[in-house]
């Protein structure tokens, strides 16, 4: 082991905890506004308590999200110092524009939220609300740019004298065809997200108090989630097939290694499961679907997709002698979960809502269980999917120009690299427990009561009318 494997599991593990706040804020941030939106349009409290509920557990996530990132971010320059000094001129204009313009949005428009009830006009706190989730986004599209850059670079050229890639064409980087998917994707797996955390609770509060006054607004947050969950997924595949057509355009070694092919194939199944030898390189056994894997990668039943030795071939010759194959086991796998993951929340959602069907009340402790367990399964689905697409690029850091192994900071040791992995791993496993028990905490407390106070009484003493006790 040495200091780049470490910098690697590091940033790996940040990223991954990092990305278990991120969907959930921003797909909170809309859902909240959509339900303050429908408050501000009808009157009914109900939505007034969802939102105000919801609006608590968004505010929690949204805290601990922020200073991950911030963590994430520095890593840059502690760990991956040569990688920051290659990119820095491409990566300075979109993560400039997140953090002065996007951050700065949610962030102002946040506080406002927070302090604006009953002090902001409805009309305007509510476009508070909004410009805050619009913010979200808009940090996301700029962060996905930057990362899009890594997987497919555009509008840059190689200064021959620094070495260093140079900006030639912002637009370029921000409409570059892997973010435009990557973007819409992202964004359907945080309503998945965030849906599955709104119909846990709600089904949570359904389940164990279907008698109290509020059963009937926990009812409804169980089907808006619920439909949430399922529109999302919708989208979810939609973009997956348009990024998978994208991805073997631009990383055609990324969707041979998902798929394990060896040899290139024309037509190529899809394996719903495979099991190979120890090194990954034979197949075993499989259980294949005929021609999948030509729709998935060029959309065409019978279409030919490259395999993993023909483009190590091409790969040593076009770039020079190395291995430009990823962890198959890794990308096999994570592809997968993220798949199985992602269908499984759907299928819940689905049982959810027909359990409630002509207004039903849920009752099954079993459907409770599921649903509790609702929310980690889109989790667990993004993580894997994040894990796919960057373990799917290596050995590259940025495709076809830069290995991972000459990002590593050159100064760094192996002894501080593995002293700030252990000092930051205990932080983030004390925060996942402070999360946590927040978010159990208030989510358990259910929706508050939103009943106005009574005006204060400022009749003066000496005007009211005496009264004796005898």
């Amino acid at each position: 082991m040495d200091a780049l494997d470490v910098a690697r599991w590091q940033f790996g593990v940040t990223t991954v905890y990092h990305f278990l706040f991120v969907p959930l804020t921003i797909g909170l941030s809309v859902l909240v506004a959509i339900l303050q939106t429908m408050w501000h349009r009808t009157g009914n409290e109900r939505y007034l308590k969802l939102t105000k509920f919801y609006g608590k557990l968004f505010l929690i996530n949204f805290a601990m999200g922020v200073v991950t990132g911030i963590v994430q971010e520095f890593q840059f320059g502690m760990n991956w110092s040569d990688y920051s000094r290659f990119v820095g001129d491409i990566f300075g204009a979109p993560l400039a524009i997140e953090a002065l313009v996007a951050f700065f949005l949610e962030s102002t428009f946040i506080g406002l939220w927070i302090f604006g009830w009953d002090r902001l006009p409805k009309r305007l706190h509510l476009a508070a609300i909004w410009a805050a989730a619009i913010g979200t986004n808009l940090s996301a599209y700029f962060i996905l740019a930057a990362n899009s850059f890594m997987q497919n670079p555009v509008g840059y050229r190689i200064n021959p004298t620094t070495g260093r890639a140079e900006l030639t064409d912002f637009l370029a980087v921000l409409t570059n065809k892997v973010a435009l998917i990557t973007f819409p994707h992202t964004l359907a797996g945080a309503f998945l997200v965030a849906g599955s955390l709104i119909v846990a609770v709600g089904l949570y509060h359904v389940i164990r108090h279907r008698d109290s006054a509020d059963a009937g607004t926990y009812r409804f947050a169980t089907r808006f989630g619920s439909w949430v969950v399922l529109v999302a997924s919708a989208l979810v595949v939609l973009t997956g097939d348009i990024q998978g057509k994208i991805m073997t355009e631009v990383q055609p070694m990324k969707m041979a290694a998902a798929e394990g092919l060896y040899t290139t194939e024309s037509p190529a199944s899809f394996s719903v499961l495979t099991v190979g030898s120890l090194d990954g390189s034979r197949e075993v056994f499989a259980l294949k679907i005929p021609y999948l894997l030509s729709f998935l990668g060029t959309g065409d039943p019978n279409g030919t997709v490259h395999g993993i030795n023909d483009l190590q071939a091409q790969y040593a010759t076009q770039y020079g002698a190395g291995s430009y194959t990823p962890i198959i086991p890794v990308t096999y796998w994570s592809f997968r979960f993220m798949i199985a993951f992602g269908l499984a929340a759907a299928a819940i959602a689905l049982l959810v809502l027909w359990t409630q069907r002509r207004g039903r009340t849920p009752r099954s402790r079993w459907l409770l269980r599921a649903g509790l367990v609702m929310p980690v399964l889109p989790l667990l689905a993004n993580s894997f999917g994040w894990i796919f697409t960057e373990m799917g690029r290596q050995p590259w850091i940025v495709f076809g120009e830069m290995l991972t192994r000459d990002g590593v900071s050159r100064s760094v040791s192996l002894a501080e690299v593995l002293t700030s992995f252990t000092a930051f791993t205990l932080i983030y496993a004390t925060l996942a427990v402070v999360e946590f028990r927040l978010l159990v905490r208030y989510a358990k407390a259910g929706v508050p009561d939103v009943t106005p106070a009574p005006e204060p009484d400022d009749t003066d003493d000496a005007e009211r009318p005496l009264a004796f006790a005898y």
